[in-house]
Order: C-alpha cells, then structure tokens, then sequence
C-alpha cells in the first residue's frame, strides 16, 4: 500500500471512529500533539477533542467522502478532505454539512498520524 493509499485509509478510518464514539481508534490515528482548529477558531487538544465526542458535545453520524487531495514529502504530509458530515454539535441541531479539513500529518513509529486538523465548509 502506498502512503498515499494509508493516508486516505486513515482519513476513512478517523471518520468510522468518530461515528462510532471508538476512543481506541481515536487514540490511534492522532498523535499525542494533535490540535483541531474548528471553524470558530476555537482550538482542541487531542484530549479535549476525543473527550467531547465520547461526551456527546460533538456527535457525527455519517459522511461520504467526496475529495482527498494530498501531499507526501518524505516523513510529512498535508491531506485535504472534503466530505458530507452530518453532525450535531455544541448542543446544536442534527444538520449535514460539507466539511473540508486540512490535516498535517507526521509519519511516527512506521504510521502516519494526524497532527493537525484545520476545519472550514465549502
């Protein structure tokens, strides 16, 4: 498989677990260093952002996945995904909107993790 593949698996594999509250998977496709950046601006830690989804603050639902674009340069890599999330956060209402995340990724101990999360629509 090539990092290109693992990368867009990993993108696939985060939005499983997110949709199924999966604290395990979570913990595993994000490195300790993790920090969302949410349309707000307002920034999580990867302790912060697993913990309101096991809490209900943020709840995912569903995606597809229209669009990854990518870059891989030696142990670093930039992902672009663009999917349909329904969602219901932040005590909001249940709605589906088009979610695109810029991820910097770091190959760590031969598997590439998420560093960072950019969120913004399209």
């Amino acid at each position: 498989m090539t990092d290109e593949q693992k990368i867009v698996k990993l993108y696939k594999e985060m939005y499983t677990a997110m949709i199924n509250k999966d604290r395990a998977e979570l913990e595993r496709v994000h490195d300790d260093s993790f920090i969302l950046v949410h349309m707000t601006g307002m920034r999580q830690s990867k302790s912060e952002y697993i913990g309101a989804i096991m809490d209900g603050t943020l709840n995912y639902y569903d995606a597809e996945h229209e669009e990854a674009r990518f870059a891989v340069t030696g142990d670093t890599a930039a992902l672009t995904g663009k999917s349909r999330v329904t969602a219901a956060v932040f005590g909001g209402g249940k709605h589906t909107w088009r979610l695109q995340l810029k991820f910097q990724l770091a190959m760590k101990d031969g598997e590439w993790k998420f560093t960072l999360a950019s969120a913004s629509t399209y």
